[in-house]
């Protein structure tokens, strides 16, 4: 149950309190800001190496490659105050030349530019006063080869720099501590060779990069230097895979971009060399609040324009920076909302295992909702994210109980009779996985443990935007590594049912979460029904247990053997005979796990069991698989626990209505 303070808890068990609706409609997704690019400038310069960094002062510093026909010259640009109508296309010669590849980076007043030349080269342009003007370049070093295939480097807040290259197959990092370089250091995994790399600084390098692993499928991984935050010193994750091809398709990535802004942003380039072959931009961002270790990132989205050499992305104050060789983007970092509170004329919230919608009635005779999407009303459109907070006037005023958030999927006019409305038709996160289609194939555990089903979980929910946080969880959850694929177009809903079916823990959405809950007999009551919180009406039923056997079947390689194993509810059974379920499942190698699996099925089928529903006035707080406890004398209930499995809320200000009706299962 969210928490309530200590007025609104009493305002809402009282018999004539006020109710109060707060809904306001913004510009985000899953909570994360969507940015709406407008392109500032359209230039003739070729497609190919280039960087972006914006200075302490705002300034925005790009830096180019020419084409090897141009004899691979180095440029740079700054434009102090970017705007509208600032000139993006002209650009200073270095009289830098044969350079391979190119890197930027800023902290405050100082501007460092790095690139590596065709005689392996590895030099730095570096400015002190915001790019206004630059010293000679230096040599740090030499790479180790002339086959380099992409270069980054990011401050760290204190002033060191971490830069790194690609050799083929091989990564590097150079580190500036107190204004000294030290040597290279090669990392510590095996792979493929190398195409492009990113960095950004927040705790520890954090990274992402692409190229081929050593069965020479094509990745987007992320990865970390360590720096002390979520990584040791000196030390490098474990690879995690963001997007994934094989080696016999005709799919490839490259040139891969990173910020962090609200949360971390990314954009990579996707070749497709097949008929009807194309060069595109794909833009991601990791969840809120998610942490970069992590790996929680939305599925990758197309970007509308043709470029083999990716989009360069920074930010600075109010605005988020995109550039190419050829053009500049902006779109604003600001989050618009509308308050549509007042106008309320009725809404309807329904909460279940599976689903979540609120429908909600604006009031229109005035015309003022008669353009969404337009003008002041740009946020209230398909798309559009809506935050609806149940609550009642207390003493303290307006009080609600915030967190429930939903995408406006439709909107409709209805104009009858001198009375004209808007309806807003909107879903939660549930929607937002069955939409979700896998793009490639995924595989986990196939040699080795990489992924827990928690962790598996995690990644598929990040795909949409939403992360995972666990209120409980059984041991299953974190210690069960399952050969787990997924395939090309499987739906986000089938992929989270088949995880689920792996554990005794339950999952429900709410806001811009999903939440994991193993629920337990012995849990505890969060709300008392029917004593001090009125109950309208109710109803309370038992039915037979749908299944009272399970039988699980798996294989212990080690032995050798198959593995059967039963589990009951013989008080069940002594009622109804046995009712069986057959599960076969050859991740299965123990028969803990298969016990334990067992436990699962019958668990599900004994909070099944009992339904039923009470009607009470809304209590702002409740949430799915809540137990509460019920006392209704008629029914023989006394402080009788139950789990909420569904929750419907109706609000209609005109005619005084703010019920809940809540329905129960087992505990």
């Amino acid at each position: 149950m969210r928490q309530l303070s200590s007025t609104l808890l009493a305002a809402q068990k009282q018999a004539t309190s006020v109710p109060y609706v707060g809904v306001v409609a913004s510009n985000r997704h899953s909570g994360v800001v969507k940015l709406q690019w407008e392109r500032l400038y359209t230039g003739t310069e070729d497609d190919y190496f280039h960087a972006l960094t914006i200075s302490g002062d705002g300034s925005l510093i790009r830096v180019r490659v020419t084409p090897t026909a141009d004899s691979r010259k180095l440029y740079r640009q700054r434009v102090a105050s970017p705007n509208p109508q600032s000139d993006f296309g002209q650009w200073v010669y270095t009289n830098q030349y044969d350079v391979v590849v190119v890197a930027g980076c800023s902290l405050g007043a100082e501007v460092s530019i790095f690139w590596i030349k065709n005689d392996r080269k590895l030099c730095q342009l570096k400015s002190t006063d915001y790019g206004v003007s630059w010293g000679s370049p230096q040599i740090l070093g030499y790479a180790p080869t002339a086959v380099i295939s992409s270069i980054a480097a990011s401050y760290k807040p204190n002033g060191d720099i971490a830069l790194f290259f690609s050799d083929q197959a091989t990564l590097y990092v150079m580190k500036q501590v107190g204004g000294s370089w030290g040597e290279r250091v090669a990392w510590d995994k095996s792979t493929g060779n190398l195409s492009s790399i990113a960095t950004v600084y927040s705790g520890d390098w954090n990274l992402l990069l692409t190229g081929k692993d050593s069965n020479s499928n094509f990745k987007l991984w992320s990865l970390i230097y360590g720096d002390g935050g979520d990584v040791a010193n000196g030390t490098w994750s474990e690879l995690r895979e963001l997007a994934s091809a094989p080696s016999d398709g005709s799919f490839e990535y490259s040139t891969v971009f990173l910020d962090k802004l609200d949360v971390y942003r990314c954009f990579f380039a996707e070749r497709f060399s097949g008929t009807t072959s194309y060069n595109r931009p794909f833009w991601s961002h990791s969840v809120l609040a998610g942490r970069f270790v992590d790996n929680q990132w939305h599925e990758p989205v197309p970007f509308n324009l043709s470029c083999q050499y990716g989009m360069a992305i920074a930010h600075y104050g109010d605005y988020c920076w995109l550039s190419t060789p050829y053009g500049v983007w902006r779109a604003s970092l600001a989050s618009p909302s509308l308050d549509l509170t007042a106008d309320v004329l009725s809404s309807r919230l329904e909460a279940g295992e599976n689903k979540g919608s609120l429908t909600l009635e604006l009031r229109n005779d005035d015309g003022r909702y008669a353009e969404p999407g337009q003008g002041e009303l740009s946020v209230l459109d398909i798309g559009g994210q809506l935050e609806f907070s149940p609550g009642y006037i207390t003493p303290q005023g307006n009080e609600a109980s915030p967190g429930l958030v939903f995408t406006i999927n439709a909107y409709e006019h209805t104009s009858a009779g001198g009375k004209a409305s808007l309806i807003l038709y909107a879903s939660d996160g549930w929607s937002l996985i069955q939409g979700w289609r896998a793009r490639h194939q995924f595989r986990w555990n196939k040699q080795g443990n990489e992924m827990s089903v928690k962790q598996l979980l995690q990644f598929v929910l990040a795909r949409v935007g939403l992360g995972l946080e666990v209120k409980s969880q059984s041991s299953v959850l974190t210690d069960y590594y399952p050969d787990f694929t997924i395939n090309t177009n499987n739906s986000g809903d089938s992929v989270i049912s088949r995880l689920l079916s792996f554990v005794p823990d339950i999952l429900f959405i709410e806001g811009n979460k999903a939440y994991l809950i193993n629920p337990q007999t012995s849990d505890s009551s969060v709300y008392s029904y029917g004593s001090s919180h009125y109950i309208l009406g109710g109803g309370y039923r038992r039915v037979a247990q749908e299944l009272n056997r399970v039988q699980v079947g798996g294989y212990d390689l080690a032995q050798g053997k198959a593995i059967v194993v039963d589990s009951f509810n013989w008080s069940q059974i002594d009622r109804l005979y046995d009712r069986l379920r057959q599960v076969e499942d050859m991740n299965i190698d123990t028969v803990t796990k298969a016990e334990q699996r067992g436990g699962a099925y019958l668990r599900r089928a004994e909070v099944e069991s009992v339904s039923g529903y009470i009607l009470i006035p809304v209590n702002c707080g409740q949430q799915l698989y809540d137990v509460i406890d019920i006392t209704d004398s008629r029914a023989g209930l006394v402080a009788a626990k139950r789990r909420v499995l569904g929750i419907t809320l109706v609000y209609s200000p005109k005619s005084g209505g703010y019920q809940q009706r809540l329905l129960l299962g087992g505990v």
